[in-house]
């Protein structure tokens, strides 16, 4: 008796539409990258864990998926790509000029995706901008997160901005232990409303307080920086915030442009503006990056650097679906005329004709009946007819 094999936990087999769905994200993504001058490249789908321990990655343990080598290392699939594309920045291209621009075209693995819906296999193309830093690097970055979604055909979607130094400001004016604060971060950033004031109640009487329980409430227009400024008194990071808004909308891109200030995401490894891409029928962000301008320090080499990945298939989640092409012809072909079959085949639109593998014509014939197509074209002694179905 035959035993039915599934897929591995957290991965699935993708078919047709959706390998051409992906295909053409990929095309419009990698096509966008290659035209802003930004260059391939690949790393190993396996990485020693140490890499990530050295990174100071915050990534979960947990959430890799570790594999033992022959002698005894432990090794994780590729669970982020900016990692060991920032350990390639800082050795394999050392001698090479800053700033450098770099994409690429890549799977990340990641254990318990699937306990959430998910999928431990995440198909990402992404950028990353290495050795910029400054307001140009952070427009040209938010800017191509812009473009990248149009680029891809979606309409309705928009970027959120954040700043981790807007709320290390204000976590900056608390009396309160790290592990407390680490507490916090985490409600504000899965917008936990009532648990985050139960926990500053007892701190109701220090003066950032306030700003910190509206904290994961803040997100929305450009009024959203008028609100944070009156309860805050003011920041850098605002400020900052505010002279990107304003050149991005006067370059067009304004309309794509939301804030949250509650975007707290990770901020030992952020440096200062984050964002996330949200596609209106996604449940989940789509695209998300920022700057880290430490991570490639880590490897002995600094520079700051700021990038964005996009789930792809995220992305073709939400486009609209498209009918596949339909087979209209079969080729039947006799001997020595394989030269001529596969040329009538290539005249025709993609995935509209195709050779017929029968021996005689009346297999061919039912062949393509099954496959609805409405001709055959058949090429035999050198001459050429069509039969009709």
């Amino acid at each position: 008796m035959a035993y039915a094999i599934n897929t591995p936990e957290g991965t699935r087999d993708r078919l047709f539409a959706e390998c051409r769905e992906r295909r053409q994200v990929q095309t419009a993504l990698t096509t966008l990258f290659q035209r802003r001058s930004y260059a391939e490249v690949s790393t190993p789908e396996v990485e020693f864990y140490d890499l990530f321990l050295q990174s100071g990655n915050p990534m979960p343990q947990e959430s890799m998926l570790k594999i033992i080598d022959r002698s005894g290392k432990i090794m994780v699939m590729r669970p982020d790509c900016t990692t060991p594309i920032a350990r390639v920045a800082a050795t394999k291209l050392k001698a090479v000029p800053l700033p450098q621009r770099l994409y690429y075209d890549q799977t990340v693995f990641r254990s318990g995706q699937e306990h959430k819906g998910g999928s431990s296999e995440i198909a990402q193309c992404g950028v990353e901008l290495i050795g910029a830093a400054g307001r140009k690097a952070d427009l040209e970055m938010v800017a191509m997160a812009v473009d990248a979604l149009c680029a891809c055909g979606l309409k309705q979607f928009h970027i959120e901005l954040g700043h981790v130094g807007f709320f290390r400001d204000l976590a900056g004016r608390m009396d309160m232990p790290a592990e407390a604060m680490e507490q916090m971060r985490v409600l504000i950033e899965g917008k936990n409303f009532a648990a985050l004031g139960d926990m500053l109640e007892p701190y109701a009487g220090q003066s950032a307080s306030t700003a910190l329980r509206r904290l994961s409430r803040l997100f929305g227009g450009a009024e959203v920086l008028d609100e944070a400024e009156r309860l805050t008194g003011g920041s850098s990071a605002l400020t900052y915030l505010r002279k990107l808004y304003t050149e991005l909308a006067q370059a067009g891109y304004g309309a794509y442009i939301r804030f949250d200030m509650g975007l707290v995401h990770q901020i030992d490894y952020y440096t200062g503006v984050v964002f996330r891409g949200y596609v209106e029928g996604a449940g989940d962000a789509v695209l998300s990056g920022g700057r880290y301008d430490r991570l490639v320090e880590a490897f002995g080499r600094r520079a700051p650097a700021t990038g964005f990945a996009v789930d792809v298939d995220a992305v073709a989640g939400c486009l609209p679906s498209r009918e596949p092409p339909r087979v209209k012809f079969l080729v039947h072909f006799g001997g020595g005329e394989l030269s001529r079959a596969l040329k009538a085949v290539d005249e025709h639109a993609v995935g509209t004709c195709e050779l017929s593998p029968c021996e005689n014509l009346d297999e061919t014939e039912r062949l393509a009946r099954e496959k609805g197509a409405g001709a055959v074209l058949v090429l035999e002694e050198g001459t050429e007819r069509v039969v009709q179905l």
